[in-house]
């Protein structure tokens, strides 16, 4: 099976380095156009199903997806970003303010540090490649298409090409971009990482 994988348009928050995790913020007016330009591609691509993060940065992207490719959209909770806990709608220095000793111990090991009231990178990383799978497995033989989240899609990729999470990372990551993987006898592989060539025409 194939499974395209879509992070969500540019959200008002992305827009002042805010962590925004499982809490949200709208899209930008550039984040909506994105959007469109995601679901124009994704109308001249032969899918089956079309799902989404529930949280609503994500839920947005995807109902216009949906709009222009005739889908319905099933809404997965296991699809929603990095639960970041106390960091949620905190930039970095006023993470660095309000909980400093938190914040010192995630910069120290941030795959391993359990975030209070969050998850660990670690179990983020697990999360992302049980739901994908999961899904995959209800569609042998198809291709469908996933509107998710940076933190979510980026601990995939790691796995699924069996990189050792470090910091930096080397990898770029656009919003509204294009991914596609595929599933072959329960093995998966990269195909397309982050092609926003939909977007270079859109003054987006």
């Amino acid at each position: 099976m194939k499974m395209v994988i879509v992070r969500h348009g540019e959200a008002e928050w992305n827009l002042q380095d805010r962590a925004m995790g499982q809490l949200d913020s709208p899209l930008t007016a550039k984040g909506i156009r994105q959007a469109y330009a995601l679901g124009d591609r994704l109308g001249r691509l032969s899918f089956t199903t079309l799902y989404s993060s529930d949280l609503g940065r994500a839920a947005q992207t995807a109902n216009i997806i949906a709009s222009i490719c005739d889908k319905k959209v099933i809404f997965d909770s296991e699809l929603r970003e990095w639960n970041l806990g106390i960091f949620q709608g905190l930039t970095i220095p006023e993470m660095h303010e309000k909980f400093p000793q938190e914040r010192q111990d995630f910069e120290r090991n941030d795959f391993e540090y359990l975030i209070p009231e969050g998850e660990s990178l670690r179990q983020l990383k697990q999360r992302s490649f049980d739901v994908l799978t999961a899904i995959a497995q209800q569609h042998l033989e198809e291709t469908v298409v996933v509107v998710t989240h940076g933190g979510i899609l980026m601990c995939f990729f790691e796995e699924v090409l069996g990189i050792i999470h470090e910091k930096p990372l080397h990898f770029r990551q656009n919003h509204a971009n294009f991914c596609a993987f595929e599933s072959v006898n329960g093995r998966w592989n990269l195909m397309v990482w982050n092609d926003i060539s939909h977007l270079e025409n859109n003054e987006i």
